[in-house]
């Protein structure tokens, strides 16, 4: 959805130049897609995702950060830095780096992905990582919103995470890691505030899994998630 709000600031300043206005300037925009309270049969937690940008219509610096931090398991956190570049009218490149945070030890990666607006309005992510001691990893993400009103919005969501190598001191086993589907209903009370809820699932694969049920949560996490979206 950050994109597709990236694209329609393009889009207002492609209209600023039809009127001879200055469209040299760089703009920009800070996201906050979710920040929530997470809580059902599993122990009760919190959740966010956070972006910005900052830039022209074809090359901008890109942040975001997700995570979660649940009683009795720790929190689990990354940070990512881009720089993303437009090679379609909906179609950017992105290279960079991210930085996981939170229970374990720290890890670094260089960054590869691709990000835009397929058929249907649906947003994608898939980005590719490269990290210390071989490590390797691959994240696509994809998320959809059905307006029912202008104001009553579902938004289906869903991320995958996969790794090429095992990290027991961050919970990781090789292979598929995790998959989140969430489905969250939102009232927009402005386009830039909107109090949401929703329901979350996530499956622990393998020896992620394991890992998983060993110290918190069991390999399947069903929760509610109410929670604020809001952007600037």
């Amino acid at each position: 959805m950050a994109f597709a709000l990236a694209r329609v600031a393009s889009a207002a300043t492609d209209m600023a130049q039809a009127m001879d206005m200055n469209d040299a300037a760089p703009f920009g925009m800070l996201w906050l897609d979710q920040l929530e309270w997470r809580g059902l049969s599993q122990p009760n937690g919190a959740a966010w995702q956070a972006e910005g940008w900052y830039g022209g219509d074809y090359d901008k610096a890109w942040i975001r950060t997700e995570g979660d931090s649940y009683s009795g398991r720790g929190e689990a956190a990354r940070a990512e830095l881009f720089w993303d570049h437009a090679v379609s009218s909906w179609w950017n490149l992105e290279a960079g780096g991210r930085k996981d945070f939170g229970t374990g030890p720290a890890r670094g990666w260089a960054a590869f992905g691709v990000r835009g607006l397929a058929p249907q309005g649906i947003d994608v992510e898939a980005t590719v990582y490269a990290g210390d001691a071989s490590r390797t990893a691959a994240r696509l993400k994809i998320e959809y919103e059905l307006l029912f009103t202008q104001r009553l919005v579902l938004q289906p969501e869903m991320e995958m995470n996969v790794y090429g190598r095992a990290d027991p001191a961050r919970d990781q086993g090789a292979g598929v890691a995790d998959l989140e589907v969430g489905l969250r209903l939102r009232y927009e009370l402005r386009r830039e505030f909107a109090p949401y809820a929703g329901l979350v699932w996530v499956r622990h694969y393998g020896a992620a899994g394991s890992f998983q049920s060993s110290g918190g949560p069991n390999q399947n996490e069903l929760s509610l998630a109410v929670g604020l979206r809001m952007w600037l």
